[in-house]
């Protein structure tokens, strides 16, 4: 009864005095506003994953995009009298010679190579080999030889799998090469670790007639059956002599943060198995 007679004391109060009435509205209001602003930060916090996998796929999405114009560019740069003419969802390339139809860039739902999406649950960062484990396996699609990427850039080769995870030899394993190039100029070699910072790798076999600067962005090459051409890798931020004097080592910050890696990518180019039977005899 105290407490009830309390309550309504505290209405009477509060509603039928205006000063009382503006102190207590206001703050009721500051309580409310914390209580929100709380609230908000948690559910935010919580949020942040989806958030992450979003973004990832929007940048791998940038990448296919990126890929498409660069063609696009090229051919039109071949048909510097060419007009392009939009018709629906396709762009008609029209020369005095001939008429080429392409596709709009693809989608998020329309890739140009199949991309399975998956999770890190391990990884190892300060190893000369290191290795890093996806939740997608052998039921999701992914074999050996398959690409990884994140929405930063290269993360690795696919080398083993199971039926539901799959092992990744990542950039930073002393056994990964991958080839690349420096974009601006199209000078290519192999990029390679030799551990210690997980930032930083080499681009190996650079001809000492390349055209480079520092802070250059080093992208794949697409020369391999694993990577297309134009995905991400670091910029040039080093130079050395390579030990048989005949090119440059290129030292490389890489845009993939290891220590930080949590959503990623699998990639599957179209198979070359004609290519890949016309290599096999070959020794290097």
């Amino acid at each position: 009864m105290f407490i009830l007679l309390q309550l309504l004391a505290a209405i009477l109060l509060f509603r039928f005095n205006s000063f009382q009435g503006s102190v207590w509205f206001t703050s009721a209001s500051e309580v409310t506003a914390s209580v929100t602003k709380v609230a908000s930060e948690v559910t935010r916090y919580f949020g942040l994953e989806k958030m992450n996998r979003d973004l990832t796929e929007r940048n791998v999405y940038l990448m296919q995009q990126l890929e498409y114009y660069k063609a696009l560019a090229g051919q039109k740069e071949e048909n510097n009298d060419s007009l392009i003419v939009i018709q629906g969802l396709q762009k008609t390339i029209r020369t005095d010679s001939s008429v080429v139809v392409m596709k709009e860039p693809p989608t998020l739902m329309d890739r140009s190579f199949v991309i399975c999406p998956a999770r890190v649950v391990n990884i190892s960062v300060r190893r000369l080999d290191n290795y890093l484990a996806i939740d997608k396996g052998e039921a999701n699609g992914v074999r050996t030889g398959m690409g990884v990427i994140s929405g930063t850039g290269v993360v690795g080769i696919v080398c083993r799998t199971s039926k539901n995870y799959s092992l990744v030899l990542p950039v930073i394993n002393s056994g990964s090469s991958i080839s690349c190039k420096i974009a601006r100029t199209d000078y290519f070699g192999f990029l390679k670790w030799e551990g210690g910072d997980p930032l930083t790798a080499f681009m190996t076999d650079v001809p000492r007639h390349a055209e480079y600067e520092i802070g250059d962005t080093v992208v794949t090459s697409g020369h391999s059956t694993v990577f297309i051409e134009g995905i991400p890798v670091g910029t040039v931020a080093t130079k050395d002599e390579s030990d048989d004097e005949m090119s440059f080592t290129l030292g490389i910050h890489l845009f993939t943060d290891f220590g930080r890696l949590n959503d990623v990518y699998v990639m599957a180019l179209p198979p070359r198995e004609e290519l890949t039977e016309l290599e096999k005899d070959i020794k290097y």
